[in-house]
């Protein structure tokens, strides 16, 4: 008897892999994670060809020097000229978008970039830069000293006191997939339980099943047979995302993105099993589907605070979130991912998250049997615990 809860999770397993719904989405979200990824690494890697208008003399050794600096830097940045008569014709041809951007003499001294509407920042960068090294070359000349000595005391050491830290812009990205993973799972099989819930309910096919199973059996097989799914899809898409980052040469921090990965797998099964049994509560407080709508307000609210948490918070209030159990799902795997969290956080953490969702379950349950077989009205939380066993 004490089994049968595995029946029930083998069933929801069944049903959800038959229904078509499910599984084109689950396909569509796969297939959009890899294209976006093979589409940024395909963007990055492109070579950023600039078409530079000159007029003037020795505006083609400036851009001969910036070629040479952006190499040197390792960037795919490369300038190409485009010799014309004076600058009316310059301001031409960046008018009509013929080429990215102008390069002519100052009427006082130094150079002038022309553009259209918007400034280019690669030739902002290099040819800058060029024009710097030319003019440092032609007054170190003219003084009787060299560069080097002419440069002397200039040099710049870059310390970084966190090595190892993902990049600000990255650790955000990060920090949304979380959260939209979290909020995508938890919505997919947490409605699914409630409709399988309430359907059961309405059609009365629960009075079936309690007269054959313990109802706590019948709520235990409902929510890990869909537990298991939701850990089996993340843990697809994340390995899916991780593989995309090494393959399209984004590996170097992979090995720290993919722990913060697998600490939210994590975080999200333990969560889950609290979200999971409070979805079956929302199905049977209601007597019909459409009563889904109101039962399941507060649990919808509570997810999209999580969402908009782990987009949105920063600092004091990420750290102080990523210790408040549901919204550490997504606020512990994101300071993880950018290493504001020391290693012993998370396992404090999941802690706290074990002991709410053990306390959650343990209400859950005691609703969801008290309700599930009363179909004269939709029930609120406080007349389910209200109601005799």
């Amino acid at each position: 008897m004490n089994d049968i809860w595995r029946i029930v999770a083998a069933r929801e397993i069944a049903v959800k892999l038959r229904d078509r719904n499910f599984v084109v989405s689950t396909v569509v979200t796969l297939v959009v994670i890899i294209a976006s990824l093979l589409l940024t690494g395909f963007l990055s890697s492109r070579p950023d060809k600039i078409e530079v208008a000159i007029a003037g003399p020795d505006t083609s050794v400036v851009l001969e020097t910036a070629n040479t600096l952006a190499s040197d830097a390792g960037t795919d940045t490369s300038f190409t000229a485009r010799s014309v008569v004076d600058r009316a014709a310059v301001e031409q041809l960046v008018r009509e978008e013929a080429v990215d951007v102008g390069l002519v003499p100052a009427e006082s001294s130094g150079w002038q970039l022309i553009g259209k509407t918007a400034e280019d920042d690669g030739a902002t960068t290099y040819i800058t830069a060029a024009a710097q090294q030319l003019a440092l070359q032609r007054n170190a000349a003219a003084a009787g000293v060299s560069l080097e000595e002419l440069a002397r005391g200039s040099t710049v050491n870059y310390t970084l006191l966190e090595q190892g830290a993902i990049d600000p812009g990255l650790g955000k990205s990060i920090s949304f997939v979380f959260a939209f993973l979290f909020y995508m799972a938890s919505v997919m099989f947490g409605m699914s339980i409630a409709q399988s819930v309430v359907e059961e309910k309405q059609n009365r096919i629960v009075e079936i099943l309690a007269s054959a199973i313990p109802l706590r059996q019948l709520l235990i097989g409902k929510v890990v047979g869909n537990a298991a799914l939701a850990f089996a899809q993340l843990a697809v898409f994340v390995g899916a995302g991780l593989i995309g980052l090494a393959v399209t040469g984004r590996g170097a921090q992979l090995g720290q993105i993919a722990g913060a990965a697998g600490w939210f797998i994590v975080f999200f099964l333990v969560g889950f099993l609290a979200l999971a049994s409070l979805w079956a509560v929302a199905g049977a407080l209601a007597t019909r589907s459409e009563d889904l709508q109101s039962t399941s307000t507060p649990l919808g609210l509570l997810i999209m605070i999580v969402l908009f948490a782990g987009i949105f918070l920063t600092g004091t209030a990420r750290l102080i979130g990523s210790y408040i159990p549901i919204m550490s799902i997504v606020a512990m795997p994101a300071r993880l991912a950018d290493g504001t969290a020391a290693w012993w956080e998370p396992f404090i953490a999941l802690a706290l998250m074990a002991i709410a969702t053990y306390g959650i379950v343990v209400i859950a349950e005691r609703i969801y049997r008290r309700s599930l077989m009363q179909t004269q009205a939709r029930l609120t939380m406080r007349q389910a615990l209200a109601l005799e066993d």
